[in-house]
């Protein structure tokens, strides 16, 4: 087969230069577009269901609210999972959907599906909430905010409005989210003694300010021929009215609100408070959008902040954590290896070639492979991210390949005394079949990844993207480029070589053994299979796992205590900790912040964030790990609290989880586990989530007595909600100010509300009119209950949470399955694959799926391009011999099989059939032209060996970078080029040897099988030979 492009382009360069100049500067302009992030863009399809009922207890709104939902909402197609979450008055349903599942669509089925159960759900609710969550992972930047002018209130405002608005006006920023801090507000305190007196409830006193503090709309009226709105003015903004208000009593009486209340311009009650270096501050979280660029994102935030201080010079506004510096430093890496892997390329090309020109044809056909890639990412909407830029970083030595096979075989023309113009239409016609084939076989490895889909898909596609984008800019490069510069930048040779020129020594070596192992064809094929075999044995000792960690220079730390720890008690406990914490060489900062959003959306006082900003991992003699393991002996001293450390993904590294419908059984056998697990060594600071019991307080009606009395369940509710909390926002009366409206609170002092006697003789308003105290329509008693409910599968959940201690997360997993209680589950519950272990299975059985199509796609692009059915076969045998090499590799460096291990043993499909490609080619060539089978198998390992040899290093020294280098990213990208290397090694050495074997026995048993199927068919060569 001949293949004219090569020379099309010598005879004509200038269509060529045009097409790579015009390929060259959209390469460019897309680079310099291409957004910066830390992963790939995955838009998972997940709706929330948010229902508010003030007042509940979490098991009354599992059973009214949250159950319900759930059956509406699990008939609907895609449903990966249903997770709820159930505090006090607030239940949230989680509906993850499968990756496929269009975000849009999902939202509005969820929403069909509210709407028609709208009725079944309690009437006192707030409108279900339904919304699909845009926000990208965690927050990307944290930011404490300090002042010395500004008192805590009126800071915290100015990041609610000054700050917030600046931000969200940032292109791809979401959600801004405050930190500690609290709100202003009007607070009125009834005296309880003086409202019994006069039985006055406190609803008397809300419903007044509602009712006066008020503006509303009068209609409108005709004036002098004119419409004029009417507005009735009501609101004040000056507290010496509110003192003025007059509440009417029995008997056409009144009374001044000044003179049964306390009225002061406050705050509300702090329930969370952060902390810088343990300073109190206010924080703020930045969140971006999905889609959205890390590092465009951080630019647009750091200008709208500059432009803030410059505009308040007396705030200090301090940049806490930032995981765009993480991404900006992997990105940095990345590139510096990427340049690296090129030097190295180019430096192993000269070594062979010894030829500056040679070398510079070579040099440049890296850039020219590269840059289109950049125009194909930016085409299908990609990003520069962990997982395209290790691409390209992998390709490097790929992309010089097909170049150096091409000059190498252009140099051997020449040094037999063509001329360079000549040489390289003839060289390049004559290996033009070998470097197309090589090309399609690693595009062919990559295509099937296009139909795998789910989560892992969304990682392998943007790869096999990359990769094939590459290859085949490189397949253009070696066909056109690469001839055309040969042609008229190399030299002819002065002294050319001529039969008689001795063979190098190494090559002589090999051939040698190359003879001898086609002479003792069965022992060589013995060996190969022991080698083989025994590598593939040695699988069982390698760990498993989804993603390595990575050291993100952040530790985070959640804190939890028991359920009723007040923030105040919260921040106390950090502030010990944080205390044992300052003055370690390794910390710059400690963000703290007591009182957390929960699950459900609500502020949890009892539960509490740590943020340790670490120095630079150059700068410390201890990993972000070894760090957090410092930590554990120090939190241990810590009584009555939960901790775990979160990693970049905000997850724990093992989390088991079980469900049932039964609650007493499912806290029974996650007890039972969490016993067994904490006897593992390889487990540590095993925690179990199951919600801790909390004392309740519980007032239950006298259904005869507030019968009788006209009070309802609703108006007992209503006058303990306000006096203890206070109403919710929609339901109390606002202060007008110039920039905002203040909430009037009415709720007891803080002395008042926390006695029981006084909530025992607050007054309650009944139908007749006539006030009663609560102690005559009801009782009030203590006793507890959970103070959160977690569902999953619609039914109860009750989790264990890990850290690893030296071993994989596979091999964790395969511990703990083989625990008691896990064989031997009660039959009311069942473990749930959730997070990271069920993506791990989800990866292996895709990858598995993904390497069978891929060895199908690779034989029959083979078989056509051979248009031979047995020796594809033989091409194919390097593939095994690589596996086997990865797994030694692996094995050595003490890397576990996870996902950056799977996209290159994946890689490695593609590559290792290279040097098979060039030899059996080049053998079935040579038997055409009558040569004797073992003469050609000699003569291709002569002529093919360097090429194999040098494109072999090549691609190994553009990727040693990867594995001696450090910073961000590298224990992503280590084990990846780990497995890459050890398999090229392995495949290179054994198919020089044993590709030639295996080719014998192919020919073998083709001459044998071919007499019998001559006899099948009644076709002649006179027939195929019919023009």
């Amino acid at each position: 087969m001949k293949y004219q492009l090569s020379e099309w382009a010598i005879r004509k360069p200038i269509p060529t230069i045009v097409i790579f100049l015009a390929l060259t500067v959209a390469g460019l302009f897309s680079f310099l577009k291409l957004p910066i992030n830390a992963n790939p863009v995955i838009n998972f399809p997940v709706v929330t269901v948010t229902v508010t009922q003030n007042g509940s207890s979490p098991s009354e709104l599992e059973n009214a609210v949250t159950q319900p939902i759930e059956r509406a909402v699990s008939g609907l197609p895609g449903i990966r999972h249903i997770n709820s979450t159930i505090t006090d008055g607030v239940s949230i349903t989680i509906i993850e959907f499968d990756i496929k599942i269009d975000p849009n669509v999902a939202t509005n089925d969820i929403r069909e599906q509210i709407t028609q159960i709208r009725s079944e759900l309690p009437q006192s609710i707030d409108e279900p909430l339904i919304s699909r969550i845009d926000v990208e992972g965690s927050a990307i930047l944290n930011y404490a905010v300090q002042s010395k002018d500004k008192n805590l209130t009126d800071l915290s405002w100015f990041v609610d409005d000054k700050l917030s608005k600046k931000l969200l006006m940032v292109p791809g920023v979401q959600k801004i989210t405050r930190l500690g801090g609290t709100n202003k507000e009007i607070l009125i305190e009834p005296d309880p003694i003086k409202m019994a007196a006069l039985k006055i409830s406190v609803a008397d006193i809300n419903q007044l300010l509602l009712q006066n503090n008020v503006n509303i709309p009068g209609g409108k009226m005709v004036v002098a021929g004119q419409d004029h709105t009417i507005r009735i003015l009501g609101a004040k903004n000056e507290i010496d009215y509110l003192h003025q208000l007059k509440l009417p009593l029995a008997n056409d009486n009144w009374i001044k609100l000044g003179d049964i209340a306390t009225i002061r311009d406050s705050h509300k009650e702090t329930i969370t408070i952060a902390r810088l270096n343990n300073e109190t501050v206010v924080g703020f979280a930045v969140f971006r959008a999905k889609g959205s660029s890390d590092t465009e994102v951080e630019k647009g935030v750091v200008r709208a902040l500059q432009m803030t201080g410059e505009e308040y010079p007396d705030v200090n506004i301090k940049l806490v954590s930032s995981n765009v510096k993480y991404t900006v430093a992997s990105y940095n890496a990345t590139m510096q290896t990427l340049i690296e892997g090129a030097i190295l390329t180019v430096i192993v090309v000269f070594f062979f070639l010894k030829s500056w020109r040679a070398t510079l044809i070579a040099a440049i056909a890296l850039p020219l492979s590269i840059l289109p890639a950049f125009f194909i990412l930016h085409l299908f909407g990609y990003t520069l991210n962990s997982i395209t830029l290790l691409a390209l970083t992998l390709v490097i030595g790929i992309l010089v390949d097909d170049a150096i096979v091409e000059i190498e075989n252009i140099e051997k023309y020449i040094e037999r005394g063509e001329r360079p113009y000549i040489a390289a239409i003839k060289a390049s016609d004559a290996i033009g079949f070998a470097i197309v084939a090589i090309t399609i076989t690693i595009v062919a490895v990559f295509l099937p990844v296009s139909f795998i889909g789910g989560f892992i898909g969304k990682y392998f596609v943007p790869f096999g993207i990359t990769v094939s984008a590459a290859v085949l800019s490189s397949l253009l490069v070696a066909r056109l480029v690469t001839p055309l510069m040969s042609a008229y930048l190399l030299q002819p040779k002065k002294h050319p070589k001529t039969d008689k020129t001795e063979t190098p020594k190494w090559i002589k070596k090999y051939l040698a053994i190359l003879e001898k192992t086609l002479k003792f064809r069965k022992t060589a094929s013995l060996l190969a299979i022991v080698f083989l075999l025994g590598s593939l044995a040695l699988v069982a000792l390698l760990p498993s796992g989804f993603m390595p960690k990575a050291d993100i220079s952040i530790t985070t730390i959640e804190v939890e205590a028991p359920p009723g720890t007040q923030a105040a008690q919260s921040d106390e406990t950090l502030q010990k900790i944080i205390k044992k914490l300052q003055g370690r060489p390794e910390i710059i900062d400690i963000f703290s912040v007591a009182g957390v959003d929960g699950s459900s959306g609500e502020i949890s006082q009892n539960r509490s964030n740590i943020i340790i900003n670490l120095v630079p991992t150059g700068e410390r003699d201890w990993s972000q790990k070894e760090f957090e393991q410092s930590l554990i002996p120090i939190l241990n001293e810590i009584p009555d609290i939960r901790y775990n450390f979160g990693n970049s993904s905000g997850s724990r590294d093992i989390s088991i989880v079980l469900a049932s419908e039964n609650p007493e059984i499912l806290s029974q056998t996650i007890e039972q586990l969490r016993q067994e697990m904490m006897q593992l060594e390889g487990l540590k600071n095993i925690k179990l989530l199951q919600p801790l019991p909390r004392r309740e307080i519980i007032i239950t009606p006298n259904i005869d007595t507030a019968a009788r009395a006209g009070v309802t369940t609703d108006a007992i509710g209503s006058v303990i909600r306000t006096a203890t909390i206070g109403e919710i926002n929609s339901r109390v009366a606002k202060f007008n100010l110039p920039d905002r409206q203040v909430p009037i609170r009415v709720l007891l002092s803080k002395e008042d509300r926390d006695n029981l006697t006084v909530l025992n003789d607050l007054y309650v308003n009944s139908i007749s009119g006539v006030n009663v105290p609560v102690k005559s329509v009801a009782n009030i008693s203590f006793a507890s209950g959970p103070d959160k409910i977690e569902r999953i599968a619609r039914q109860r959940k009750a989790s264990i949470d890990a850290d690893l201690n030296g071993i994989a997360v596979g091999t964790a997993f395969i511990q703990i399955s083989e625990l008691p209680t896990m064989k031997k589950l009660p039959p009311e519950v069942k473990r749930v694959e959730y997070g990271e272990v069920e993506y791990m299975n989800e990866m292996f059985d895709r990858f598995t799926t993904t390497i069978t199509l891929s060895i199908m796609m690779v034989l029959a692009i083979l078989i056509i391009l051979f248009k031979d059915f047995l020796q594809p076969m033989t091409i194919l045998i390097a593939l095994p011999f690589a596996i086997g090499g990865a797994i030694i590799a692996l094995l050595i460096y003490g890397a576990a099989i996870d996902l950056p291990v799977i996209i290159g043993i994946l890689m490695l499909m593609g590559i290792v059939s290279k040097n098979s490609i060039l030899l059996v080619e080049f053998i079935l060539e040579k038997s055409r032209m009558g040569m004797p089978r073992n003469e050609a198998i000699i003569q291709a390992g002569r002529e093919r060996v360097r090429p194999i040899i040098m494109t072999t290093i090549a691609m190994i020294a553009g990727m040693i970078p990867l594995v001696i280098t450090s910073g961000a990213d590298a224990s992503f990208r280590a084990p990846m080029a780990i497995s890459v290397i050890g398999g090229l090694l392995s495949s290179t050495l054994l198919s020089l040897l044993f590709v030639p074997v295996i080719y014998s026995y192919m020919d073998d048993f083709k001459n044998f099988i071919t007499p019998y199927l001559k006899k099948l068919t009644s076709v002649t060569k006179d027939d195929l030979d019919y023009h």
